[in-house]
């Protein structure tokens, strides 16, 4: 197993991680609302596939990062964990960027295509709102080496996140050709 990354504060790590969390969704949530009227000069829906990109590459991660901890590489395990939540911040800033130029986008489809997407996106929509801060607190188990947490954690948040990471791509493809 490898050494603590960082010193073990939980009062400090459940406000820091709370704080974050609230405020990542306080952001969604406020400037999903908002849509700036702005000519870039280029297609602003270049961010949802970027999004798209984005969350595709983090799954291949979660993926590869499972096989990695059952190989008991885990130095190689918590580099694409680490690599997988950067992405996760340059998705989230490209994902405010998509909204707040773009705004939103009506599904088309209808029939059971209609039903398809929306199950897919509000199941999406809500494990996004609620997933931040289970990835923060089990990667927090893992940088203090609280590998036992950390395992425990990682058994509802890994399938979660990667629920996640692939039904975003998923809502991407199929609302992508109502894009104007």
């Amino acid at each position: 197993m490898l050494q603590a990354s960082i010193q073990k504060n939980d009062p400090k790590a459940k406000w820091l991680i709370g704080i974050f969390s609230f405020v990542v969704f306080a952001a969604v949530v406020i400037l999903g609302r908002v849509k700036l009227e702005v000519d870039l000069g280029f297609d602003v829906h270049i961010f949802a596939a970027i999004n798209a990109v984005i969350n595709s590459a983090i799954a291949v991660l979660l993926i590869a990062a499972l096989w990695a901890v059952k190989a008991k590489k885990y130095l190689l395990h918590k580099q694409m964990m680490m690599t997988a939540l950067l992405l996760s911040v340059l998705f989230l800033v490209s994902y405010i960027a998509h909204h707040l130029l773009a705004g939103d986008t009506k599904f088309g489809g209808e029939g059971a295509i209609r039903t398809i997407y929306y199950i897919i996106l509000v199941t999406h929509i809500f494990l996004a709102a609620i997933i931040l801060p289970f990835i923060l607190f089990t990667a927090y188990r893992a940088l203090t080496a609280e590998y036992a947490t950390h395992k425990k954690l990682a058994k509802y948040t890994w399938p979660l996140w990667l629920y996640v990471a692939i039904t975003g791509p998923i809502v991407y493809w199929m609302i992508s050709p109502y894009y104007q």
